[in-house]
């Protein structure tokens, strides 16, 4: 039984989750909102929002057809 008790040691004392998995999570989920926010712009306006300037930091995107 300790030796069973021993060699799960080193694992439990190890980081239980990898820093760079959480990274990517947040590097993603901020590219996103980005690339979302930024689509969303370039969009056809709902219903009230017709007549609301674009933000100054969003770039105008040009259709191609």
């Amino acid at each position: 039984m300790n030796l069973l008790l021993e060699t799960a040691a080193p694992v439990a004392a190890g980081p239980h989750f990898p820093l760079a998995f959480t990274l990517v999570y947040v590097v993603g989920f901020i590219a996103a909102v980005t690339i979302g926010s930024i689509a969303w712009y370039n969009s056809k306006r709902p219903a009230g929002w017709e007549s609301k300037d674009r933000p100054d930091f969003v770039p105008k995107v040009d259709k191609e057809s």
